[in-house]
């Protein structure tokens, strides 16, 4: 029943990962068709905009990988479809995005030539910190991964534990019922011979009581002859 759960609830937060990436999809996709049409600041903008909606899908995608696991048999193959459909589709929208992003003379306009300007230098240090943040982020989720798998780690340690403390209760319980029924066994047996005896003595006192009764007959008998 517990892995039932944990199977609906890992479908619940895929469609809720997948509901995410296709808005995220679709505003990247009418980011990516606008920046032809821009030049010089306002393409650079628009090309960190989408540059952040295609790490955000990419997030999305992480997401998802991780809960493809908890999604039950019968569905997985549909999710699985669906899941590289996003992958491909992502992948297409990084190379569109990334052939905007190297038209370096519609990007920085008419100040573009090929001896680094100081505004190259700004915008080179702009993408290295885009990059710090991109990897700060990444190191963030692969933190966040590694704590879940260590709670995981612990879970199931724990159980472990409790399935070793429960089988070690078992055998107590199964030992101290054999020793029950031994107990119960002998039990019968003391009560069984007191009863044979107790049987025996009833008819030994039989005896005697009629051999005393005859005794007394005989006796008397024997006076009324005299």
């Amino acid at each position: 029943m517990s892995g039932l759960l944990d199977s609906d609830a890992g479908s619940e937060r895929f469609s809720s990962y997948e509901a995410e990436l296709k808005l995220v999809q679709a505003d990247l996709n009418q980011k990516l068709d606008q920046i032809p049409e821009l030049s010089g600041e306002p393409r650079k903008a628009a090309v960190r905009q989408a540059e952040r909606a295609l790490e955000e899908a990419n997030e999305l995608l992480d997401q998802m990988r991780i809960e493809k696991p908890n999604i039950p048999a019968p569905a997985k193959s549909k999710i699985n479809q669906r899941f590289r459909n996003f992958e491909s589709d992502i992948d297409g929208l990084k190379r569109k995005l990334k052939s905007l992003s190297d038209d370096r003379k519609a990007l920085f306009g008419s100040r573009y030539t090929d001896s680094p300007t100081t505004d190259d230098q700004l915008e080179q240090r702009q993408q290295l910190l885009s990059g710090t943040d991109r990897l700060e982020r990444s190191s963030g989720r692969l933190r966040e991964s590694q704590r879940i798998a260590l709670e995981t780690e612990d879970i199931g340690r724990n159980t472990l534990a409790d399935l070793s403390r429960q089988r070690e209760t078992i055998e107590h319980t199964r030992t101290t019922l054999l020793e029950s029924e031994s107990y119960t066994d002998r039990s019968i047996k003391t009560l069984r011979g007191m009863a044979r005896r107790m049987a025996t003595n009833r008819i030994i006192t039989i005896a005697i009581i009629t051999v005393l009764v005859l005794l007394i007959v005989a006796v008397i008998v024997s006076k009324f002859r005299r």
